[in-house]
């Protein structure tokens, strides 16, 4: 009779059990955390809880509380990702103060007094081109003041890299423009003001330096950089190594423009680059079959090389 009585009694309180899953595992998981916290002060309260080697539940909650009251530091390096190792930069130019190529120097001093009749400003679609930022995506303050000069190629045609800056890219990712353009004629088409920013490079850097003002892509030298691109030969329409290189009229214009950001914003003449150079995804290798000795030989004729 007894072992009936206590068999329906089993059968009753499983029955329950099965009814009140939920509120009976939330029970069981309340009396085994009750017990777990009894049991670390018991053993705190006695002494065996080795205090100085390891904290009490009391400390370890009072730092959890002291944690969560603390004010973020939103200015902290630790929120953004650290900029890469500096790779150093040697610049083909150099200095030039004598043998200087005077016939070149009065052709370009001649062709930048007309500099109206090839030069001009083209609009783009606002979506191409931003603000320079003084604070980074972090909100720590930033230089945004453009001091290296990164070369490209447009792989295409002129009027083909002027159609993709004239298209509206909503898309933080998908923006792309230069400040300047140099056809092979030798025309420039300014198209970014050069106090603004322009989308020439990616995930790039230059001396180890770049700057994140948007968390969700990488850090790039555009917030501080200035983009010129000269228009690539029809034999460049590729992905091959090289082309035939870039005409005389190029390198003239190129040298002009140079000249007048040089003066305008002070810049030496080795803080003018390569994309390939400052590209840290290792897939850009513009501009190809650059001539340095062209540049260096109309930049001394301005007299943008005399310097220490």
């Amino acid at each position: 009779m007894v072992r009936d009585r206590l068999s329906r009694c089993w059968i009753g309180l499983r029955h329950r059990v099965h009814e009140h899953r939920a509120l009976s595992l939330t029970a069981a998981a309340a009396g085994s955390l009750a017990l777990g916290l009894l049991g670390w002060v018991l053993v705190d309260h006695v002494g065996l809880s080795h205090a100085g080697v390891r904290p009490s539940l009391m400390e370890l909650l009072e730092q959890m509380g002291e944690e969560q009251d603390r004010p973020r530091d939103e200015n902290s390096s630790s929120l953004s990702p650290l900029p890469p190792k500096s790779r150093s930069w040697r610049s083909p130019l150099a200095r030039q103060c004598s043998d200087i190529d005077n016939g070149l120097r009065s052709r370009l001093n001649k062709l930048d007094a007309r500099s109206s009749s090839w030069r001009a400003f083209v609009k783009i679609d606002p979506t191409n081109f931003g603000e320079r930022h003084d604070k980074d995506a972090f909100g720590r303050r930033i230089d945004a003041t453009p001091r290296v000069v990164v070369l490209h190629e447009t792989v295409y045609s002129l009027t083909s890299a002027l159609n993709t800056f004239m298209t509206p890219h909503p898309r933080d990712e998908d923006q792309v423009s230069y400040h300047t353009l140099v056809g092979q004629d030798g025309r420039v088409l300014d198209i970014v003001d050069p106090l603004k920013r322009a989308y020439g490079a990616g995930f790039s850097a230059f001396l180890g330096e770049w700057a994140i003002t948007n968390k969700k892509l990488k850090g790039s030298v555009n917030n501080f950089a200035l983009h010129l691109s000269l228009e690539t030969p029809p034999s460049g329409a590729n992905a091959n190594g090289s082309h035939v290189g870039y005409t005389t009229q190029q390198y003239d214009a190129l040298a002009l423009v140079l000249s007048g950001w040089i003066r305008s914003f002070n810049l030496p003449p080795a803080a003018i680059t390569t994309h390939r150079h400052v590209d840290l995804g290792g897939e850009r290798g513009d501009p190809r079959s650059f001539d340095w000795s062209e540049l260096q030989a109309r930049l001394a004729a301005l007299g943008d090389l005399c310097v220490t």
